[in-house]
This record gives structure tokens, sequence and C-alpha cells, in this order.
């Protein structure tokens, strides 16, 4: 093995919010039927033909609980049949209208979505209609791995307590375990949302006493997961607390500090603390040059001319039939879609990105004298459903590198066996986003959303704590369901769309129904504690926020517990 440069983990990071009965479009239901469509079922097409080559993609794949609760919910499966079916029958009409309008040159590509759709209709029913299924399928054959998350893609760095930290992280993993089957071992952190421990954390809104907050490290780690991903801007501002080898952990010492700060770097995993000692968890830092070569607006590949433009259709709910042409070019400017000029393109583009991931490892081989492993996470989103061609690029990765000598194709978990972490950090609080800290979702724009936040986790344990709810079936359902809410409304969706302005009223829309639907089911909650009884108008209410908010049907109070 000694001329194993390193090896390559690729990490698809699969997440929409909770969309299923609350609008269609442009917000809503649409946003989940296309990201199946798109993404979800080629890369599980993409899966299946580099096994039929008898190579393994060894792809680490995120499956946020809620992306699966919704997947697994029937008005998802009934639902995106009939998107599938609606989509062929539009591009039926256009290569009708395309056939009697004289312009024959767009037919092809109007025949090519009728067979792209139907294609997709046929691998939907052939699975039974269950995508989860079909990704647990594969991680049992150890071509991927999952990776499980907090329930609702929570912003843990800035919720009030601890104890809704663990509500939402066993939330997550019970589902992911009962969606799939399969015992996670690595988490996706949203957002790449960190936070070390702290003695003194202030809450940044409202609340103005110090709280003793704990490392979320530990939170990963009492729910039996392992690792986990950082931006690499982290490792920059991280503390070297020492090393851990062997079960043994040595602390940083003045004479060896220095020298031992040059060893941790985007291409080994390392242990994370908060405080000197064995570490509670894993990490892995994204390799910054090779993943600019997918995700760069300059660099990036897919915005090479000759791959579908996303942005044009030929309606508000048309289909694409056209190529970037440039990345300067206006929309009314751009070019026919040729497909016969992509597999030459997205062959070549895969081969510079393999050349790139041996040459990062080849240097680091030559500076440190030891192998690493280069770590490239993407939303999954980016393939499919942006990027038209994304599957196909990397199953031209993947074959390329399942049958170089130099660079392994790994998991994280495998990654994590094969590679040691010998180091020891204490990371900064931060996030993969603008300015790497906590501004894309709490600023000006989105205070009121953590102030009413703030209030509802106060609000939800003071109560917990003060009902007898164990005894009393009604009141635990009723806050089971305030939970529920509670969830939902702590999504990093709402004030990341707020703060983009790419959905900004439907975010705003989503938070506030959420809050409402919470606040409504916790006075209820003390309605019954004091004996009384719902009437007609009330029971109505539950029964619409059951049917509408049909999600996490197994809610354990106890998750929010002391312990």
């Amino acid at each position: 093995m000694s001329d194993i440069r390193g090896a390559l983990c690729l990490v698809l990071h699969g997440h929409l919010p909770y969309v299923l009965h609350h609008g269609s479009h442009p917000h809503g239901e649409a946003w989940l039927f296309e990201a199946a469509a798109e993404t979800y079922l080629p890369l599980l097409e993409m899966i299946g033909a580099v096994a039929l080559h008898r190579a393994s993609p060894k792809l680490t794949v995120g499956l946020t609980p809620i992306l699966l609760e919704q997947l697994a919910n029937d008005r998802f499966k009934n639902g995106f049949a009939d998107y599938l079916k609606e989509r062929q029958a539009i591009a039926m009409a256009d290569l009708a209208h395309f056939q009697s309008t004289g312009e024959k040159e767009f037919a092809p590509l109007a025949q090519r979505w009728v067979d792209w759709f139907e294609q997709k209709q046929a691998h939907f029913e052939r699975i039974g209609r269950d995508i989860p299924a079909e990704f647990a399928a594969r991680a049992n054959e150890g071509h991927i791995e999952i990776l499980t998350s907090n329930a609702t893609h929570a912003y843990l760095p800035l919720l009030l307590s601890d104890r809704s930290i663990r509500g939402q992280m066993r939330a997550g993993v019970f589902s992911t375990k009962k969606r799939l089957g399969v015992t996670a071992t690595g988490l996706w952190l949203p957002e790449c949302a960190y936070r070390p421990a702290s003695e003194h954390w202030m809450p940044p809104v409202i609340y103005k006493d110090a709280r003793r907050r704990a490392g979320l490290e530990t939170f990963f780690s009492a729910e039996g997961l392992d690792h986990f991903f950082v931006d690499t801007h982290s490792l920059a501002g991280a503390q070297w607390l020492g090393s851990s080898g062997r079960g043994q952990f040595q602390p940083a010492s003045s004479a060896v500090e220095h020298s031992a700060l040059a060893l941790p770097g985007p291409l080994l995993p390392f242990g994370v603390a908060s405080r000197p000692g064995a570490p509670a968890c894993l990490a892995f830092a994204r390799h910054p040059q090779v993943s600019e070569q997918v995700w760069s607006g300059v660099i990036g590949y897919p915005g090479s001319g000759e791959y579908l433009e996303f942005h044009r259709k030929r309606s508000d709910r048309g289909l694409r039939y056209w190529r970037v042409t440039s990345i300067g070019t206006d929309l009314g400017a751009k070019r026919q879609y040729a497909p016969e000029a992509v597999p030459g393109k997205c062959y070549e583009h895969a081969q510079h990105f393999c050349g790139v991931v041996r040459q990062v490892l080849q240097d680091f081989r030559e500076q440190t004298g030891r192998s690493g492993v280069c770590v490239a996470p993407f939303d999954a989103e980016l393939f499919g459903h942006w990027w038209h061609e994304g599957p196909e690029f990397l199953r031209n990765v993947i074959l390329t590198l399942a049958n170089d000598p130099h660079v392994r194709l790994l998991t994280s978990a495998e990654a994590i066996r094969a590679f040691p972490a010998e180091n020891v950090l204490r990371l900064p609080e931060g996030s993969w986003g603008e300015q790497g800290n906590h501004s894309v979702w709490l600023n000006d724009r989105t205070r009121w959303i953590w102030e009413i936040e703030y209030r509802a986790e106060h609000r939800f344990l003071a109560t917990m704590d003060r009902l007898d709810w164990p005894n009393h079936p009604a009141i635990r359902e009723m806050l089971e369901r305030a939970a529920r809410q509670l969830l939902l409304l702590q999504a990093s969706d709402w004030p990341f769309v707020i703060h983009t302005k790419g959905a900004d009223d439907y975010g705003a829309m989503r938070f506030a129904g959420h809050a409402t639907r919470f606040d409504r089911a916790m006075t209820l909650a003390e309605h019954l504690a004091q004996g009384q009884t719902l009437d007609r108008v009330q029971q109505t209410e539950i029964a619409e926020m059951d049917a509408h908010d049909d999600v996490f049907a197994e809610i354990d109070l106890r998750w929010w517990g002391e312990d």
C-alpha cells in the first residue's frame, strides 16, 4: 500500500425543509418533487450504474430526518407520482408544439424530456415508491454510508437550552433509525454550525443572564455519533489541545505546541474537545481547493457553457431547453441545449477533478511523508437539480478513482478507521455562512424569529417540568403536538430564506404558522391540566394541526429531559 497517496471522501448533504401540506409552487411541495426527480432518483440510478461496473461509489450521503419523514409520507408518494405524470404531459405538449410551429430543432429535446420523466416514473414505481428504502439498501450493500442529523436542521449553536439540543438530536437519530433501519455513526451538522463549551454563554436576544453550555460534540457523542464535518476556516481559529493516540491523551506543552500546530489540516481528521482531554467526537474539514472546483461561481464546472441552463425555462413551470452558453450571457441570449456535447465535457471535468485530488494528496505526502484524506462536501441537490449533469460527473469521478492505484474512495466512517485522528482541537464558534459566523441566521431581519423561538423553548420546558404528563395521556399527547411544532419552527431554513430573500415571505409565513400552532397546543395542554375538556372548535383545530404536520409521529417527551 506504499503507493497510496491518500483517499477521497465525497459527502452529499441531502436536505429540504418541511413543505408537505404547505404550498405547492413556487414555494412548497414543488421543492420536494423537483429534488426527488432531479437529484434523489438520479443519484440512486448512478449508484446502481457504478455497481454494475463492479465498482463501489463509497459515497457519504446525509439524509436529514425531516427529509426522510417527507419522503416516507403517503402524501409525497402520491403527489410525486402525479408530478411526474404532469411533467411528462408538459414535455409531450412541448413536443407537439415544436412540431407544429416550425421549431423542429427543439423537438428532439422535448422528446428527451418525455423519455426522461417516463424513466423516472418507472424507477419510482419499480422501487415501490420508497426512496428511503432504496438508500438504506445501498447502505446495507456497503456502497454508501448514511449520515444522520438533528430532526429539522436546527441551528444548534443558537438554541436557548441544552435540553432543546438534546431533543433535536434524539428526535433526529430516532427518525433515521426508524425510516432507514440504519444506525448512523456520522452526523451532518446543519450549516456546519458549531459551538464549543462555554461557562458564560449569553443569549443574543431577550435573556441577559450568562449560562453554562456544553460543547456540541458532547451531544453528538451521547447519541452514539463519532464524527461530523466543519468548514475549512474553523481550523484557522482552532486551539490545539494536545494529541490522542492509542487511547491516551497527551496535553499540549509550550515546547511542542508550535510544531504540533502545523499538523492539523484539512487532509486529516482530528479530535474535537472543548477542554484538554480525550475527544468526544472526531471531525473532518472541507478541502477548499478540491471543493471549489464544483461550487465556485467563477471556476466551477457547472458554469461551463455546454451544460443545461438552470434559470431559463419555457414558461414559469416549463422545461429547460437552453444551455449555459456562458455565465455572462443574458437569459434571452442563451443558445439551444446540445446533449451530444455534454458527455465529453463531463468526462473532461471529471478527469480534471481527479487530477486536482491526486495533486493535493501528492503534495501533502511530499510535505509530511503521510497519506491524507481529502473531504469534499456538497449539497446533494447541486447534483441533478441545480446542475443537471452532476450525477454523470459523479459517475465519471467514481469510476476513474475506483481504478486508480494511488487514490482510494472511502466513506467517512471508513476514513476514520484508515486515518486515525491524532490531534485534539478546540474549534471556534462559527458556521459555513458568510463571514463564518452566525450572521446569516441571526441579523436585523431575523432577530424576531429568535425572540419568538426563545420564548417558545422556555415555555415548553417550564410547562413540561410543571405538568404531570406522565400520568395523563391527554396532556402528554398535547405536549407532544407542541414539541412537534417546536421542532418545526426551529429549522434553520426559515431565517436563511428570509436573509437571502430567496423566499422571505414563505419563510416568515411558515415560521409564524408553526409558532402559532405551538402556542395553541401549549394553551390546550394547560386547559387539560386544569381539568377542562376540549370543545368541538378546539378538536377541529387539533385535527387540522395533525393533518398538516404529520411528521415525527412517535415523539417522546423524555428526549427533552434533564439527562
